[in-house]
């Protein structure tokens, strides 16, 4: 009865629920979430996927307030290893770039004014983005000794490449976990079972532990020099529009989907692969990371409904 009640406010008409009641759903320590604040995680997830619109409502009110439940219990924890939230103005707005061209837009401008379609203010996407940036720095500050990356296999696989044209896949992942091997088919059916009724976005925006489920898996255009070998042979099997076999990595079963691909003629430029190979592997370990930290901190936080 009261998770329809939280429903029910949840999908009052935004206007009507401000003038009705500001509920409290649940509280982090000294962070509150109202029906409110999961009201704008639904329309700040909508912004950056819009495929959570052909879901249930039910579905869609879980989906977000998942997503701010894991933003507040990250701003408990930042709060208690900083000041206040505030990171560097300019990488900030790159950050803020790499999101707005995600979705298909080319301006700041463009994107404050596709904001104001869901009643998003800037100020608000920069509060969330200063979250997740000094989240990851506490990740990379805890995290970035146990860093293990073979720079010298990378190197070597890509000097060994003479193919004339370059492959990049556009991606979108889905991560989910398992408490054993026995349980991966289960949960892999369960998976595919909604991939084929609601959709690959909708169904990492549901089961994914990944931070892209937030704009439905995708993590953009991806070189196939930077993934690993047993990836990138599956994937060269695959077409446009197909779904891989499932992968295990240290946080789960991975999962990828093909939304394009372009070839490309190469104007070699090793270093420039190599580093780009080694920062992809390098930003996979730490999101590993920092999935292990946060359901270490989740564990021991005071949390009240």
């Amino acid at each position: 009865m009261k998770i329809f009640l939280y429903i029910l406010l949840f999908f009052l008409n935004f206007k009507y629920t401000l003038a009705l009641e500001s509920k409290i759903i649940y509280k982090i320590e000294n962070e509150i979430i109202t029906n409110i604040d999961i009201k704008n995680e639904y329309k700040y997830l909508l912004a950056l996927n819009n495929e959570l619109q052909k879901l249930d409502n039910e579905k869609k009110f879980n989906i977000s307030k998942n997503s701010i439940i894991m933003e507040k219990i990250k701003k408990v924890e930042i709060l208690k290893n900083f000041k206040d939230l505030n990171i560097n103005t300019n990488y900030l707005n790159r950050v803020i770039e790499s999101i707005y061209l995600k979705i298909g837009l080319n301006s700041l401008t463009e994107f404050k004014i596709y904001l104001k379609e869901y009643n998003i203010k800037i100020e608000e996407i920069e509060e969330k983005l200063t979250i997740d940036a000094l989240w990851n720095e506490i990740i990379i500050e805890k995290y970035s000794s146990k860093i293990d990356i073979n720079a010298e296999r990378l190197k070597a696989e890509i000097d060994n490449n003479n193919q004339l044209t370059s492959r990049n896949y556009l991606l979108s992942e889905i991560v989910f976990e398992i408490k054993n091997k026995m349980e991966l088919d289960e949960k892999y059916n369960l998976v595919k079972k909604n991939i084929e009724e609601i959709g690959f976005e909708n169904t990492s925006s549901t089961f994914s532990v990944a931070e892209s489920r937030k704009n439905g898996g995708n993590i953009g255009w991806v070189n196939e020099q930077s993934l690993n070998q047993t990836i990138k042979k599956n994937l060269l099997l695959l077409n446009k529009g197909d779904i891989s076999k499932p992968f295990f990595i240290p946080s789960g079963v991975l999962i990828l989907k093909i939304n394009d691909i372009k070839n490309e003629v190469k104007k070699r430029d090793l270093e420039l692969e190599l580093k780009d190979a080694i920062n992809y592997q390098k930003n996979k370990q730490l999101n590993q990371y920092s999935k292990i930290y946060f359901d270490k901190i989740k564990k021991n936080i005071e949390f009240n409904e």
